[in-house]
């Protein structure tokens, strides 16, 4: 018990990261009703967007002027990547089979990953990024490390823009009203092309400063680094509701906790030691969405765009 209070902050740090992402695959599959599995090597871009930019910036440098332009550089990347899979691979299938867009976003999500993997200089092996200068912070018995104080602080600042602009923005009304009827929208005049390309971007530049807090709390890059963790990410979307932007982060806090305190404690149960440890993490995350789905198939928060599954 002594150890729980750290590994509630440990959940909802790893949480955060989880919900982060799937913001995106909530925000284009409510719109479009696709699940970009591509996402999740977004993600992973703009990690490496961030590290070019630390790269390239002069010697002596502060992190505390580089992660600015860190930040800007991740989403950058990020953001052209999934605007243009958007404008060149998944526009010309919308109107095709529905299993058309899936199977191209898995060719992309490998595409990216390898070409990653053959272009970045050194990218065959995980890459250094860079660290916030500074020791841990404790309170009490709980211990914060200085990469983990970028995503307490980025978290909730991106929620509550992204709720601000999705409710109060002329756009934000727009891409509601493509959510829930695109046709309709279109004759109501909204350019439902440039709300689909939004939501796109919005929902990279989330993945793109997720990236760059797993820099940040891990110390390191890599190519894979988007794999597993984009499937969490889709998983967390599941959990909360997919198509509803605040479930996404609901279900990404549960997932992020779930998985943290079974890996932690689960060990401590008799009989169960073998099931303990970090390397059962993915299999009780995995658990958790099972069985939300076996009592609740539409998520926590339900599903905004049930009416045109």
């Amino acid at each position: 018990m002594n150890e729980l209070p750290q590994q509630l902050v440990n959940g909802l740090l790893l949480g955060s990261m989880y919900g982060l992402v799937a913001i995106g695959y909530t925000m284009v599959y409510g719109i479009v009703q696709l699940i970009n599995f591509a996402h999740g090597e977004i993600f992973m871009t703009g990690g490496f967007g961030a590290l070019t930019v630390w790269l390239i910036l002069p010697g002596g440098t502060t992190m505390w002027l580089a992660l600015p332009l860190m930040i800007i550089g991740a989403v950058i990347v990020a953001v052209t990547i999934a605007v243009g899979t958007e404008r060149f691979a998944y526009r010309p299938l919308r109107g095709g089979p529905r299993l058309a867009p899936l199977i191209t976003a898995i060719g992309i999500s490998l595409a990216l990953q390898q070409a990653v993997w053959a272009w970045y200089p050194g990218a065959t092996s995980s890459l250094t990024f860079p660290e916030i200068p500074g020791g841990p912070f404790h309170l009490g018995s709980i211990t914060i490390q200085t990469g983990d104080v970028f995503l307490l602080t980025a978290a909730p600042i991106s929620m509550a823009v992204l709720g601000y602009f999705v409710m109060k923005t002329r756009t934000g009304r727009g891409m509601q009203a493509t959510a829930q009827d695109p046709d309709t929208a279109k004759l109501m005049g909204i350019n439902t092309d440039r709300i689909i390309v939004v939501a796109f971007a919005l929902g990279a530049a989330f993945a793109a400063i997720g990236a760059v807090a797993y820099g940040l709390k891990y110390g390191e890059v890599n190519f894979r680094m988007g794999f597993i963790l984009g499937l969490k990410a889709f998983t967390a979307a599941v959990l909360g509701g997919i198509g509803n932007i605040y479930g996404a982060m609901i279900g990404g806090l549960a997932l992020g906790l779930a998985e943290t305190l079974a890996t932690a404690f689960i060990a401590d149960i008799p009989g169960m030691q073998q099931l303990g440890g970090q390397s059962w993490a993915d299999v009780w995350a995995f658990v958790l969405l099972i069985l939300v789905l076996l009592f609740r198939p539409q998520g926590l928060l339900g599903e905004r765009v049930a009416d045109r599954a």
